[in-house]
């Protein structure tokens, strides 16, 4: 269970998603994923690094760019699965007081 939850904190950055959800379309170098999500470019790397780290993603040079990619199909089948639930739930999720934005000032 342990790695389980550890997987899905690295799904639970909503820039995170926001970035796998953008590469469900195929292999994005920085700067376009940069366009696709609003996101800085640090902020870009530095959960490009992570998501990497990982193995949700995977690098691969092409020339003076670096692409990056899924690094399993099944993590886009996952963000589809994803949907789908939400499509059925969105309200109970919505409405629940447990999961909401972690507290940066919380200890």
């Amino acid at each position: 269970m342990d790695l389980q939850a550890k997987l899905f904190r690295g799904f639970a950055d909503p820039s995170r998603l926001t970035i796998l959800d953008a590469l469900r379309a195929g292999p994005l170098h920085v700067g376009a994923i940069v366009a696709a999500t609003g996101l800085s470019q640090s902020n870009v790397s530095n959960h490009l690094r992570c998501l990497s780290e990982c193995g949700l993603v995977q690098a691969e040079p092409r020339g003076r760019f670096v692409d990056y990619r899924l690094g399993d199909a099944r993590v886009g089948e996952l963000l589809r699965l994803t949907e789908e639930l939400l499509a059925g739930a969105a309200y109970g999720v919505d409405a629940c007081q447990r999961y909401g934005t972690p507290d940066p000032d919380a200890s």
